[in-house]
């Protein structure tokens, strides 16, 4: 639970209390805090820089249990990233020592250059998203580790009523962002096709969003050829999950199509061992479109936005789609597969062009873990933008830094479309040459879109990790939910639908 509350520190007691500085400088005009703070500041372990920690239990009539102070930089340099860092440490340190709740004193409003609702998101998403522990799979003795009952944002009284629409649309964004993560973290035996349309219709119907789940026979009368071609090696069926949110009097509609392959083994072309260790979170495109319908339908924006999620499982056995197979697609195209492992541009060539046709909608965009080669150009932490819009590549860039799900933009020549050249049918699944993978899944996916403006968002780095950061843990990441919302629903959004 997160709550504003006004930052008075003479009349109640606290167990924990998160105090930011910077650099050789205090950022709280609190009475009670600034001498403290000097106190901290003058002691040589501690200068507020980034990564500066310091827990006192000397907490000079502030009726609290520990003060912990956290560096921000110097003052004139810090972003809100370094916020949302701040505040997921704070939280995280509380939760190290097995307390129950933590407070966070947010910086003077004068003090940052950084717009005060964007700095009140930051320390609330950076607060929620550290808090969140996934124990489905632990034992009793590990769930003993709870996250926290409470989490408070102190700030001045003047401040509470404006700010608590600001604090409460954080809160809901961030819980779109944890579902998507405790989907991609769930193991594959839990989340087939079947099961995982299951878990999405569940948590949309919650938030008054309207699901319907088309089975294998409905698919194969929509001619989705494509997508029933990955799902012939699993013995667990394909379905195809529509989320619509269509509020009365929308004149805009956004679809939102993500790849759900719940289990990607490579098909015939098995992947290596190691390749197969993280292939659960290949369906976090899925994950973040049913996560960014789970804030859609709390937020009630006033634009139609429809979530497209193809869900498969890409095994191998003795029904399984063949190097050198061809496929009809949705959209009447014929597609040589030229790898087994090339799946999810298959399954998103349906996705979109039925989409497309059937929503006409005035932007689609589709999220993936489509490419390892992405992963080469861009490393794990961000993630590639292929549009056939320069604006709004340029619009989820801007986003994109904002919320700190980083993404770069990458180009579509026109002339790489050669290497998809198929002998004998429309197109091919693959390149016939090593290089520039990334591009040319794009370059596929385009052909498949029609006149849509339309962007795909390469997320293969950063939708899983093994790294323990301050506000993700070894898992899924949601990484893209915070993106399309700021992009769709933020004011400021450089994006014009």
């Amino acid at each position: 639970m997160i709550i504003l509350k006004s930052a008075d520190l003479s009349r109640r007691r606290f167990t924990n209390i998160v105090v930011p500085v910077c650099e050789k400088k205090s950022v709280t005009s609190e009475a009670k805090l600034v001498a403290l703070v000097d106190d901290a500041l003058s002691l040589p372990e501690f200068e507020g820089k980034k990564d500066d920690a310091l827990v006192r239990y000397s907490t000079g009539g502030i009726k609290a249990e520990r003060l912990i102070f956290l560096g921000l930089g110097k003052a004139k340099q810090v972003e809100e990233e370094d916020l949302r860092k701040m505040a997921a440490k704070g939280v995280r340190r509380a939760l190290e020592l097995g307390q129950p709740k933590v407070a966070i004193v947010m910086p003077d409003i004068e003090t940052l250059k950084i717009d005060r609702d964007r700095q009140v998101t930051a320390v609330i998403e950076g607060a929620l998203m550290a808090n969140h522990l996934y124990h489905r799979y632990r034992g009793k003795k590990e769930r003993k580790v709870k996250p926290l009952s409470a989490i408070e944002v102190l700030i001045a009284r003047n401040e509470v009523n404006r700010l608590r629409l600001v604090a409460e649309k954080a809160a809901a964004v961030v819980s779109g962002s944890l579902l998507a993560r405790d989907f991609v973290t769930t193991a594959p035996m839990d989340k087939v096709p079947q099961k995982f349309a299951a878990m999405v219709e569940k948590s949309l119907e919650e938030v008054g969003v309207t699901v319907e789940i088309k089975d294998h026979k409905e698919l194969a009368q929509m001619k989705f050829g494509a997508m029933l071609g990955v799902a012939m090696g699993s013995e667990s069926p394909a379905r195809l999950v529509v989320a619509d949110y269509n509020p009365e009097g929308a004149t805009k509609t956004v679809v939102l199509v993500g790849k759900g392959v719940t289990y990607d083994s490579g098909g015939l072309n098995l992947k290596p061992a190691d390749g197969l260790k993280d292939m659960k979170s290949d369906m976090a495109g899925a994950a973040a479109v049913a996560g960014t319908l789970y804030n859609v339908g709390q937020l009630r924006p006033d634009v139609r936005v429809v979530g497209v999620m193809p869900l498969v499982e890409n095994m191998p056995s003795g029904k399984a789609l063949r190097v050198g197979d061809v496929l009809k697609s949705h959209s009447g195209k014929t597609i040589e597969v030229g790898n087994t492992d090339a799946e999810g541009r298959l399954i998103l060539a349906d996705a979109l062009s039925w989409a497309a046709k059937t929503y006409k909608p005035d932007l689609m965009i589709d999220l993936a873990t489509l490419t390892g080669a992405c992963m080469v150009a861009l490393g794990q932490d961000v993630a590639g933008v292929f549009a056939n819009d320069d604006k709004l590549a340029k619009a989820i860039k801007l986003s994109s830094e904002k919320v700190h799900e980083r993404c770069w933009p990458l180009p579509m020549p026109e002339d790489y479309k050669a290497m998809l050249k198929s002998d004998i049918a429309d197109i091919a699944n693959i390149s016939g040459q090593r290089w520039g993978g990334s591009i040319t899944a794009a370059l596929f996916l385009s052909e498949f879109v029609g006149k849509s403006r339309w962007a795909h968002i390469d997320i293969a780095g950063p939708a899983f990790t093994r790294k323990d950061g301050p506000y993700t843990r070894p898992g899924g990441t949601g990484f893209g939910v915070r993106l399309i919302c700021d992009l769709l629903f933020d004011e400021e959004s450089a994006l014009k639908l």
